[in-house]
């Protein structure tokens, strides 16, 4: 199985250059990781705390994490890596890390040489990603590695009997800080006991957002103490459902801000040809009376979090299709919040849902329905939201937890 691992490895660094002639995330891919090696040289040789993350989500579980390290280690240089274009393309510039790159394509040389260049005196993973070469080579160089915010699932190939190769690579990690009970339970299964059911990292970091200022003067302009709707990181499936229910259900009274995943320029103003009502674009804000519109189409990014602060309900896109955007952010401001119905996956969601905090909806029946629900019965609105606001505060705690682990190897591995 290592064999065929390896082989894939190489079969797709052949082929991506490739492809990346006719795909433009692809090529960003590509052309990013030829930098990787030369990025690595900023950091001199210094003391260094690597932290990998898959993409934005990860990113955000890991960014307490990496502040309290700042703070407190400002000898050690932070090193932040990303496997996803998306996640990299937004926190390229990050402030707290001395080096930000992408992370190579796990082949066994690419592995040596990368763990070689950096000698981190702490590795940490973030969620769940696993490269077995990369693994190993850490394991190898005697490198402490933790994993933090983990989730693990049956159907993982650490789980099955030809998982050898994977469930031996996880012997790297010195600690398993998970999210829940099952991911301990099946790491049990495996004989792995260095495990601590730390919670999620996100808790920690959304907490933080409500007591910073989140005023935004066009938004409140906007809005004019009318009820408010704010659906963050839509994708198309979700602007249909919007859309409809905007064109056909909404009143004069109602406002709607949409943030879309997608703000390439032709998207954009394809979503507000789709609108009946009037609209205004971010972009094209200026010099416009913004009160006089009912929807405002935010074709920007950084701004979303600050936005959620002033909705009555929040809807969050990518639950139909393409895999759900952070429900957190907008629960932590103690309102409703709706997605779809793909969503398994994460464990927020599904205990959002089970509890009464998050609804979801299939369709524009059921979508249109909860909508109307929650503008016509106020009590049942704040309350849905109550319920959001408790969940995050029962959930704080994880970065405290990993912080103390952190701490305790600092200190006993300090040089006299």
């Amino acid at each position: 199985m290592n064999l065929l691992y390896n082989f894939f490895v190489f079969l797709v660094a052949s082929l991506l250059p490739v492809v990346a002639f006719f795909n433009q995330k692809i090529k960003l891919f590509v052309t990013g990781r030829k930098e990787i090696f030369s990025k690595l040289s900023l950091l001199k040789g210094e003391p260094t705390i690597w932290v990998h993350v898959a993409s934005l989500g990860e990113f955000e579980q890991a960014r307490p994490i990496i502040e309290k390290i700042k703070k407190k280690y400002q000898t050690h240089k932070i090193l932040v890596t990303f496997f996803s274009p998306s996640g990299y393309q937004i926190r390229k510039n990050y402030d707290l890390a001395d080096v930000v790159c992408y992370l190579p394509l796990d082949s066994k040389s690419n592995a040596k040489r990368f763990v070689s260049l950096v000698k981190p005196t702490l590795a940490v993973f973030v969620k769940y990603e696993f490269w077995p070469n990369l693994l190993n080579e850490l394991k190898q160089q005697n490198i402490t590695t933790i994993l933090v915010a983990g989730i693990l699932r049956k159907n993982q190939l650490f789980f099955k009997s030809y998982g050898g190769f994977m469930r031996n690579s996880l012997k790297a990690f010195h600690h398993f800080f998970v999210q829940d009970e099952n991911s301990k339970e099946l790491l049990n299964s495996i004989n792995f006991k260095n495990i601590t059911v730390a919670g999620d990292t996100r808790f920690d970091r959304v907490s933080k957002i409500i007591t910073q200022d989140n005023t935004l003067h066009f938004i409140e302009e906007f809005k004019q103490g009318k009820y408010t709707l704010v659906a963050g990181s839509t994708w198309v499936d979700d602007e249909k459902l919007l859309v409809n229910y905007i064109n056909n259900n909404a009143t004069n009274k109602d406002k709607f801000i949409i943030a879309p995943h997608n703000i390439k320029r032709e998207a954009i103003l394809e979503l507000q040809k789709s609108i009946v009502t009037k609209s205004v674009l971010y972009s094209d804000k200026k010099d416009k009376n913004l009160k006089e519109y009912n929807v405002f189409i935010i074709d920007t990014i950084g701004l979303l979090t600050k936005i959620y602060a002033a909705a009555d309900v929040a809807y969050v896109g990518g639950g139909l299709k393409t895999g759900l955007h952070n429900i957190l952010e907008p629960a932590t401001f103690g309102i409703p919040v709706i997605i779809g119905n793909n969503y398994s996956k994460f464990k927020e969601a599904v205990d959002l849902v089970k509890i009464g905090g998050c609804v979801s909806v299939e369709n524009q029946v059921e979508f249109n329905k909860t909508l109307i629900n929650f503008k016509k019965d106020d009590n049942f609105r704040k309350l849905t939201g109550v319920i959001n606001n408790r969940y995050i505060k029962d959930h704080l705690g994880a970065t405290d937890l990993i912080m103390n682990y952190i701490n305790e190897y600092m200190v006993s591995n300090r040089k006299p």
